[in-house]
């Protein structure tokens, strides 16, 4: 891999998407590794049982993936719906605008009761049978896209590989990885996010070509076995620097690697945003949320904010 000019800079340790490219082999890719971010988001539910909390963080790593490919201006959702015990999960991307920064946040929906009731929480064990969503709204102009696969059981990586090759008919690989660190002195673990994708080029991967043309694409198969090789801990280790990762997978290959872009948690729910859809609500309606004090309070599924609102900012 050719070294980085001296006035590059390296990856932050956290909290960042790297783009790079394999150009002679037509192959561009992302790797993500969220700590503080990923911390904060999944803070706001230590409820979720730790097989439940792997699976949350894995979505919020490809939301990042994703959303920073698109470069987009507005918000990027993954999300699933299914029969299992974790029968939602949501994880949204925001692009960078003028006053915020590019951002991630996530929500999962667990019943606790059934979880318990599972010898082996497995991916196909906890979310069952049911559909992945990738659904793009831009900020300003354009219209909102939605492409929706049957969840994978083999996993969110897997079931966002099958919705690049039926959606965009893009063959692309994935690994993702969660895991909870666990620091002395500290009640709840930090938790830590990570992936990296693959993905051949529009150019490279012609719209009528059939599957055994990919399949004989020998960079392409190369490529793609060597990203498999990668531990979870290597993803996870914020010691190990995002360069030497590339470095250890693809030192054979001409990798061009690109400027970090960072990532941060944001949640954009806002009092005001509440009231205008309670002021849809008939009085006697409102009346029956609000607290014995008469304030109505709500709070966000993603950050945990209770925001209160106060009855005359309705009328």
């Amino acid at each position: 891999m050719s070294e980085l000019p001296r006035e590059f800079p390296a990856a932050p340790s956290g909290d960042f998407v790297l783009p790079f490219d394999i150009a002679k082999a037509g192959v561009r890719g992302r790797l993500v590794r969220l700590d503080l971010a990923s911390g904060r988001a999944l803070s706001a539910h230590n409820t979720l049982p730790e097989a439940a909390a792997r699976v949350t963080g894995e979505a919020l790593a490809l939301s990042a993936i994703l959303g920073t490919a698109l470069k987009l201006d507005g918000r990027l959702t993954i999300q699933t719906k299914s029969d299992g015990p974790l029968d939602i999960i949501a994880a949204d991307y925001y692009g960078e605008s003028q006053d915020r920064p590019r951002g991630v946040r996530s929500f999962a929906r667990v019943d606790a009761s059934r979880l318990d009731e599972l010898n082996d929480p497995s991916f196909r064990a906890l979310v069952g049978k049911g559909s992945l969503a990738i659904t793009i709204e831009p900020r300003t102009g354009g219209n909102t896209y939605q492409g929706i696969v049957a969840l994978s059981e083999d996993g969110i990586a897997a079931s966002a590989e099958t919705y690049f090759l039926q959606s965009e008919q893009l063959p692309t690989v994935l690994r993702l990885a969660a895991a909870p660190l666990y620091v002395a002195g500290e009640k709840e673990p930090r938790w830590r996010a990570a992936g990296i994708m693959l993905q051949m080029t529009p150019e490279s991967a012609r719209p009528d070509a059939a599957p055994e043309e990919v399949e004989s694409n020998d960079d392409w198969q190369r490529l793609s076995l060597l990203l498999k090789t990668v531990e979870d801990l290597e993803l996870l280790d914020t010691q190990l620097t995002a360069e030497t990762v590339l470095w250890r997978l693809f030192h054979e290959d001409e990798v061009i690697v690109h400027p970090a872009l960072p990532i941060a948690f944001r949640c954009d729910c806002a009092p005001e945003r509440i009231a205008l859809v309670l002021q849809g609500y008939a009085p006697e309606e409102r009346a029956s949320l609000a607290d014995p004090d008469g304030m109505i309070r709500a709070r966000c599924e993603f950050c945990g904010t209770t925001h209160e609102i106060a009855p005359d900012t309705l009328s």
